[in-house]
């Protein structure tokens, strides 16, 4: 299985609340994949889409 921790509204730097290290570092520690987008300006979306869909692949190509 492929979760995506994913942090939103990364356009608004002067607003974040968790900073972008915390964010890399839980998904290490508990074996997610992590990316920052931002809907507003697409930054990042297309990519996070296309990264889950890679993961799932390269699970499927080891057999898990």
């Amino acid at each position: 299985m492929v979760i995506m921790l994913i942090g939103n509204k990364s356009d608004l730097e002067s607003r974040r609340e968790v900073k972008k290290e915390e964010g890399e570092a839980f998904a290490r520690e508990h074996g997610l994949v992590f990316m920052e987008t931002s809907a507003k300006t697409a930054a990042n979306v297309e990519e996070a889409f296309i990264n889950t869909a890679k993961e799932i692949y390269e699970k499927i190509q080891e057999g898990r």
